[in-house]
């Protein structure tokens, strides 16, 4: 008998060198989601007249927004390397785009932020530049929502981009996964800060974004091949596995949410929590896949021998 192979490396060195990055990535990309899709959840209510859920959707944008920037700041170490990123704009580097998707997306989910707080001033503080703040809450509102959905996806691209074997290998459905766990984790957020009356859209939010994200994932994980097995091993599989029972509860509890306030905050804080397991689960997934030689050798020799046998067939192809 044959005993298993070993993969090993150079003087036991990982071929892929794990991400330097620490906690911070995966929070920062958590709370930029979270915001994305508090902006979208506050603009449709705006257009339908739910004000409390407008409200909270859009303080909720800022607060994410703002945890968002300091903890990608936190992780640069120094302001200004976030800045000296908007010297250049780049299309082939994620983390140029995504600099520039922050920076176009922030001032308009700041100045919406901004109006909803103005409006609760008393009279006779509103003067000045008040009235014009308390005008522009609505289309900087409605601008800030169209740009959010980028700003829930472009971090899976920036995971993607990377040679990170679990990150890489999931390039095609991460994406996905984000964005419908940023949905859910918005919708969840709705359901906890509004009125019952007001929520029926934050719960709608919330189950189809955790529907997408239970599909998206599932596909993730069929075709990352060896690649997926880190999401079920470790750290990273006990995160996913509590990713999978917050959201569905959660998910499951947003059904009932409408007649239970008790129910809704359930429900609600549990797909936030959910979603930021999928992060962090992903997140330490990747970081565990570039520290065993495997996870790069075996895809390489999978797709070598794809494309020997696309070559071969080709050949018998012209000979025929």
């Amino acid at each position: 008998m044959v005993p298993p192979a070993e993969f090993t490396s150079y003087y036991g060195r990982p071929i892929v060198k794990p991400s330097p990055w620490e906690i911070d990535i995966p929070a920062y990309m958590f709370a930029g989601g979270l915001a994305a899709g508090s902006s979208l959840l506050a603009a449709g209510a705006d257009l339908t007249g739910r004000d409390a859920l407008r409200r909270s959707g859009r303080l909720a944008a800022l607060a994410g927004l703002s945890f968002s920037v300091v903890a990608l700041v936190h992780d640069l170490g120094r302001p200004a390397r976030f800045l000296n990123m908007l010297r250049v704009a780049k299309l082939t580097s994620p983390m140029s785009v995504g600099t520039w998707i922050l920076s176009a997306y922030g001032p308009f989910a700041g100045v919406a932020a901004a109006a909803e707080v103005a409006a609760v001033l008393p009279a006779r503080w509103r003067r000045g530049p008040v009235p014009l703040l308390m005008a522009l809450g609505r289309p900087a509102g409605l601008v800030a929502a169209v740009t959010a959905p980028p700003v829930a996806a472009y971090t899976a691209v920036l995971l993607a981009d990377t040679a990170t074997p679990s990150w890489h290998e999931a390039y095609r459905e991460l994406p996905f996964v984000f964005t419908a766990s940023a949905a859910a984790a918005a919708g969840g957020l709705g359901m906890v800060t509004a009125p019952a009356a007001q929520a029926g859209p934050a719960r709608r939010l919330a189950l189809g974004g955790a529907i997408v994200e239970q599909l998206a994932e599932a596909r993730m994980e069929r075709s990352m091949g060896i690649t997926a097995e880190p999401l079920h091993q470790g750290p990273a599989g006990r995160l996913m596995r509590a990713a999978r029972v917050l959201t569905v509860g959660g998910a499951l509890g947003s059904l009932v949410a409408g007649r239970s306030r008790v129910a809704a905050v359930i429900s609600g804080v549990a797909l936030v929590a959910g979603s930021a397991c999928t992060r962090v689960g992903v997140f330490e997934a990747g970081q565990q896949s570039a520290k065993d030689p495997r996870y790069t050798v075996v895809p390489q020799r999978e797709r070598l021998e794809r494309g020997e046998r696309v070559r071969y067939e080709a050949d018998i192809s012209r000979r025929r």
